[in-house]
């Protein structure tokens, strides 16, 4: 088997037998980088000198025997909204060019603590707005499988970057299914954990009720390990919390005996007749060896869609005003006066998607309206969590897909942003009620564009979603289609 066709846990593997070390295998990744971005545009920056240097010093402490875990000196890709020490951080915008973080983020310290080194910045929607990574300011990823279609977003470029096989796994965020549907369209395996799970110290936030870090990578295992290395309490995050045990403890426990529903709702008119078919048929694989399937009816979720771009965008307008041009980032040039700074520079410096959300989440928590949309948009959130609990009193997992349809073709989603948005109507009420959810591959359509299978599970319990999720893998092998593309530079 050829290095850039290991898993994480293969790679960590063969490091931990001092069969490779750490510097080849980052120059190798770092190859592959320059082999195959050039038409998949996955990073926005690879950090070679960095992470030579970080390379170096990690293969110094597995030598003195201080990094003994599974993925130790596994080299691995992150989310440009993620803040890195020195590293120009921009989430995609003409706002933040520049702009490198004093501090790291704690997902990030945890994992140099592990020694895992960045191999880049990946491409994502501008400040994480949008589904398709279109919406970049430097430019758009495309899909390794089809480079005329999207690779999702707005965690594209982490997603494309692990289907080219550019690194061995990278890290998303996901607001409303910009880790899961993403890792749908391009055919690996990305994790949504529960909120509060993964710190959120660090994430350049859109929509703080809602955000989310994340593992993308090839397998439903693989995201268990990096969620171990990335999960815990952390005094910078009130809203994180600490979890017992480990998610590589029941991984291997099977199907039998789960307990999986099927919502009604989500195999209706508007799903795709070759998504449908090949999520049911997952279904019905789990059920042959010994899972208990059945479908129930999921109420509320027909609301989720409008309830999440009122609160997104709320949270939104006020996040995004401490862009202003004064203390980092971009400055226009030619302001006169404070007032006339703030506009030409957000206006010069936001992208248009960016602008529609800011303005839709201010006219939500206006004078007048804010009971009608932002108040109301709560009160469906809260009926859609109640919706959920109701569910896992009786389930372990609920299973349905994670989008409509397979990766549309560059530029059909921006012509029709309304279609855009219900892309996600899958996604987002996963990220409301705050639960645990993971895609992985399950089939493909007729012009060979995965289709991603969705498992979602009652708040902290990340662990049976992964046993499930590791369960189905155990008896397909989509996980390990690569594109062709992927075999560009192999050696």
């Amino acid at each position: 088997m050829q290095t850039y066709q290991m898993t994480p846990l293969e790679l960590g593997a063969k490091i931990k037998a001092k069969e490779i070390g750490v510097e080849e295998l980052t120059a190798y990744y770092l190859n592959r980088i320059d082999a195959v971005d050039s038409d998949v545009s996955a990073f926005l920056r690879a950090e070679k000198e960095y992470a030579m240097k970080e390379a170096a010093e990690v293969q110094t402490k597995i030598d003195h025997g201080t990094l003994d875990s599974p993925l130790a000196g596994v080299p691995y890709g992150i989310k440009d909204n993620i803040c890195t020490l020195g590293l120009e951080t921009t989430c995609a915008s003409k706002i933040l060019s520049g702009f490198q973080p004093p501090y790291d983020a704690t997902l990030v310290t945890k994992l140099k603590e592990n020694g895992n080194v960045i191999l880049g910045k990946t491409n994502m929607d501008e400040f994480a707005m949008g589904s398709t990574t279109e919406t970049s300011y430097d430019g758009i990823t495309k899909n390794p499988w089809d480079l005329s279609h999207v690779p999702g977003g707005s965690s594209g470029g982490s997603a494309a970057a692990v289907a080219g096989r550019e690194v061995p796994f990278a890290i998303g965020s996901d607001t409303g299914g910009s880790i899961r549907q993403p890792a749908s369209y391009c055919g690996v395996t990305g994790m949504k954990p529960t909120y509060g799970t993964v710190s959120r110290f660090g994430l350049i936030a859109y929509g703080s009720s809602l955000d989310q870090m994340g593992p993308v990578a090839p397998t439903a295992k693989d995201c268990a390990a990096i969620l171990d290395l990335i999960m815990g309490k952390d005094p910078k995050d009130s809203t994180s919390m600490g979890m017992d045990g480990t998610m590589m403890d029941t991984i291997d426990d099977g199907a039998k005996g789960l307990k999986i529903g099927i919502p009604t709702s989500y195999f209706g008119d508007g799903l795709d007749g070759e998504v449908k078919d090949h999520v049911l048929a997952a279904a019905k694989l789990l059920a042959d060896h010994g899972a208990e399937v059945e479908e129930f009816d999921l109420a509320m979720v027909e609301y989720a869609v409008p309830a999440y771009y009122i609160i997104a965008s709320a949270e939104a307008s006020s996040n995004l005003s401490r862009y202003d041009g004064v203390k980092y980032g971009y400055r226009s040039e030619d302001a006169e006066g404070l007032r006339d700074l703030y506009l030409k520079t957000r206006t010069e410096g936001f992208g248009s998607e960016v602008k529609k959300r800011i303005m839709l989440g201010a006219f939500a928590l206006s004078s007048g309206y804010y009971d009608a949309y932002y108040n109301k948009a709560l009160q469906v959130k809260a009926l859609i969590k109640k919706s959920f609990d109701e569910a896992f009193a009786k389930y372990d997992v609920i299973l349905g897909p994670v989008a409509p349809a397979t990766a549309p073709k560059i530029g059909d989603s921006l012509k029709d942003p309304l279609k855009m948005y219900l892309s996600d109507i899958y996604t987002v009420s996963v990220n409301l009620a705050g639960l645990p959810g993971i895609s992985l591959p399950c089939g493909f359509d007729g012009n060979g564009l995965p289709i991603g299978v969705q498992m979602i599970g009652n708040a902290f319990h990340d662990a049976i979603v992964l046993r499930a999720a590791n369960a189905y893998q155990q008896l397909t092998d989509f996980h390990k289609q690569i594109p062709e593309i992927a075999m560009k530079g192999a050696e």
